[in-house]
C-alpha cells in the first residue's frame, strides 16, 4: 500500500557500497541504519542485490545480509534483488530463505535473476565450470526445481522426491510437526524480455532493472502483461522497477556524488572495479569524450536534485511506465548521504513517522 502523498509503495534496493576511506563493517552498519529508516518511515520493502569481485558493493551474500537485517527490523519485508540463480544449486537457496522465512515469518521476498551479477571468469569460479551459458538457458528448469523444494512437491519417482529444504514443509509432516502457514514469495528479476515473459507466463510478480536498461523498461513491462496468466500467487500482474535516485538538501551535492558513482562506474565498465570514489576526485578527473558520453548517457536515468525534483522525477517516471511500485537505489561515496536521501524522499512525499 501506497504511504503518505506518494502514487505506489515505495522500496529500497540496497548494493552495500563502500567508499573509498571506508571499510566493508562501515557500509553493513549503513544497511542497517538505511533498513530502519525505511521501516520506520513506511518504505514497503528492503532489498539486498547479488554482485561479486566488485570492492565498492559488499553485498555478495545477501542473504547472510538479510539475516543480519532481521535482527534489526520487524516489520519491513526483506528480500533479495536478486540472487543470481545460475550461481547456486537450487536447494541451497531453499534452505537459506527458508531459514530467513523462519526467522522473518511473513515478510521473505525471495527475487530471483538469470544473469551472473558479476564477469565472466569469477562466475566460473562461482559455478565451478566454463560452460556459463547453460546457466541462463537452464533458468526455467532451475526455477522450477527451486518452486519444488520450496514447496516440497515432487513427484514420487523424482530422485528428489526423499530429499528436503530444510527449514520447509516437510517439517509439518513430522511426528508432531507445525508449520509455518508462509514461504519466500518468489520475484523474477530483468533487465530484457526473458524473465519478463516466463513471470507473466508463470503468474510471479516482476522486478524491471530501470536503473541501469531504463530503454527496455516500457516494452519488457507491456510483455509482462500481455504475458500474464493468473496464478495461486496472483490475480493480476504487479510490476515494480528499480529506480536510481538521490535527493540532497541542495541541487549542487546531489550532482558532486551521482559524478562520483559515475565515475565509479566509468571504472566498472572499463574492467577497473574500485571503491566509490569522493566528489572530490571525480571533480578533478579528466574524462576522456567517451567517458563523457557514457557519463551523460547514465546520469540521464539517475532522478537527482533536492527532495522536491526527485518527487517530480519519480512521479513521472511512474506515470510514464505504470509500475505498481518503486524501488529506489541510491549511489553516493558516503552511508550518511545515502541515508539522508532516503530520509528527505520520505518526506517529500509525507510518509508516515517524520
Amino acid at each position: 500500500m501506497a504511504q503518505g502523498t506518494a502514487p505506489v509503495p515505495l522500496s529500497v534496493l540496497d548494493l552495500v557500497t563502500v567508499g573509498a576511506g571506508h571499510t566493508a563493517t562501515e557500509a553493513l552498519q549503513t544497511s542497517v541504519k538505511i533498513s530502519r529508516l525505511a521501516e520506520s518511515r513506511g518504505y514497503h520493502r528492503y532489498w539486498v542485490a547479488e554482485h561479486h569481485s566488485m570492492p565498492g558493493v559488499a553485498s555478495s551474500s545477501p542473504a547472510v545480509i538479510l539475516a543480519h537485517l532481521a535482527a534489526h527490523t520487524t516489520r519491513i519485508r526483506l528480500g533479495s534483488g536478486g540472487v543470481m540463480l545460475p550461481n547456486h544449486a537450487p536447494l541451497v537457496i531453499a534452505e537459506q530463505f527458508g531459514t530467513l522465512e523462519a526467522m522473518a515469518p511473513g515478510r521473505v521476498d525471495l527475487g530471483l535473476g538469470r544473469a551472473p551479477g558479476t564477469d565472466g571468469a569469477t562466475a566460473a569460479a562461482l559455478r565451478r565450470t566454463e560452460r556459463l551459458h547453460e546457466g541462463a538457458d537452464d533458468f526455467p528448469e532451475q526455477l522450477a526445481e527451486l518452486i519444488r523444494f520450496l514447496d516440497d512437491s515432487f513427484p514420487s519417482g523424482h530422485p528428489y522426491a526423499r530429499i528436503h529444504a530444510v527449514p520447509g514443509p516437510i517439517q509439518s509432516t513430522s511426528p508432531g510437526g507445525v508449520q509455518s502457514p508462509h514461504r519466500p514469495v518468489i520475484w523474477l528479476l530483468g533487465s530484457s524480455g526473458f524473465s519478463a515473459r516466463l513471470a507473466g507466463t508463470l503468474g510471479l510478480p516482476f522486478a524491471f532493472a530501470h536503473h541501469f536498461s531504463a530503454q527496455n523498461t516500457i516494452p519488457a513491462l507491456d510483455l509482462y502483461r500481455e504475458s500474464f496468466r493468473p496464478s495461486a500467487v496472483l490475480d493480476a500482474p504487479y510490476a515494480l522497477i528499480g529506480v536510481s535516485a538521490l535527493a540532497t538538501d541542495d541541487e549542487q551535492e546531489a550532482r558532486r556524488q551521482v559524478l562520483a558513482a559515475a565515475l565509479n562506474m566509468v571504472r566498472l565498465r572499463t574492467g577497473r572495479p574500485g571503491l566509490v570514489p569522493t566528489p572530490e576526485e571525480a571533480a578533478a578527473y579528466e574524462f576522456s569524450p567517451m567517458e563523457r558520453d557514457f557519463i551523460a548517457s547514465w546520469n540521464a536515468n539517475v532522478i537527482h536534485g533536492t527532495a522536491d525534483e526527485v518527487r517530480a522525477g519519480l512521479d513521472d517516471l511512474q506515470k510514464r511506465t505504470g509500475a505498481d511500485e518503486l524501488m529506489l537505489t541510491s549511489h553516493a561515496h558516503t552511508g550518511d548521504v545515502r541515508l539522508r536521501s532516503y530520509e528527505l524522499i520520505a518526506d517529500a512525499y509525507g510518509l508516515p513517522g517524520a
